[in-house]
C-alpha cells in the first residue's frame, strides 16, 4: 500500500489518476501526468514484474533540520530494484535536490539503482502512448500473430508491406502493434512511429 493517499479535488494544481499495468495486471496511483507517462514507460520494458507507488518514507536530517521524502515509484524487475522520482523540466526547489541525493544514496546502500526522470523523448512519448492502446488481451482466430511473426524472421521489415503480407492489413495492423507492445517485435522508438518505420525480430541484437 502506499504510504502517502493520493487525493483528488477541484482546483488542485497537478493531476493525478489510475493508470493499468499489463506487466502487473492492476492499477497503480499517479500524482502527474509525467508519472502516468513514466508508468507507462515501465510497463513497456522487459522484465517489470511489480510497481510501488509511493513506497516508502525517507527521513533525514540535514544542516539541523528534519525532512522526509516519498519517491514516486519502487519497482521490481528482473534485474532487482529500481527507486524513481518524477521531475519533469529541472522543476522543484532547491531542497529537493537534497532529498533527490539522499534517495539516491539510501538505495545504494540497500543494493537498489536509483532515476531522477526529468522527462522524455517527445517521439518516444508519442510512440508509446499510441501503442498502448493495444496492450491489452486479443482474440487472434485467423493466426495473423504467427503470420507477422514468420514474416520478418528473415529479418526486418518496413511497416506497411509487413501489414499487407497478410492480405487483411485493416486487421492486421492492431495485432502489429499489440506485439510491438509485448516486446515481441521491435521498433525504434527514435523515429516517428508510421508506415515506413522497420519491424524488427526481437532478440536481433537491438
Amino acid at each position: 500500500m502506499p504510504v502517502r493517499r493520493f487525493s483528488w479535488r477541484p482546483g488542485q494544481r497537478h493531476r493525478p489518476g489510475l493508470g493499468y499495468s499489463t506487466s502487473t495486471g492492476r492499477l497503480h496511483g499517479f500524482e502527474s501526468l509525467a508519472e502516468r507517462r513514466l508508468l507507462l514507460a515501465l510497463d513497456f520494458v522487459p522484465g517489470t514484474r511489480e510497481v510501488l507507488s509511493q513506497p516508502f518514507t525517507l527521513r533525514l536530517t540535514v544542516a539541523g533540520r528534519r525532512m522526509e521524502h516519498v519517491p514516486d515509484f519502487a519497482v521490481l524487475h528482473d534485474g532487482g530494484v529500481l527507486v524513481a522520482d518524477v521531475r519533469p523540466g529541472g522543476r522543484g526547489e532547491r531542497v529537493d535536490a537534497v532529498k533527490f541525493a539522499a534517495t539516491a544514496r539510501a538505495a545504494s546502500a540497500a543494493g537498489w539503482s536509483y532515476v531522477l526522470v526529468a522527462g522524455g523523448h517527445p517521439r518516444a512519448v508519442t510512440g508509446l502512448e499510441a501503442l498502448a492502446r493495444w496492450r491489452r488481451p486479443m482474440q487472434d482466430p485467423l493466426g495473423l500473430q504467427d503470420q507477422l511473426l514468420a514474416a520478418v524472421k528473415a529479418g526486418p521489415m518496413r511497416l506497411r508491406p509487413l501489414v499487407a503480407s497478410t492480405g487483411i492489413p485493416a486487421v492486421t495492423r492492431t495485432h502489429l502493434l499489440h506485439l510491438i507492445w509485448h516486446r515481441q517485435l521491435a521498433v525504434d522508438l527514435d523515429h516517428p512511429l508510421n508506415d515506413a518505420s522497420w519491424v524488427h525480430p526481437v532478440g536481433a541484437g537491438r
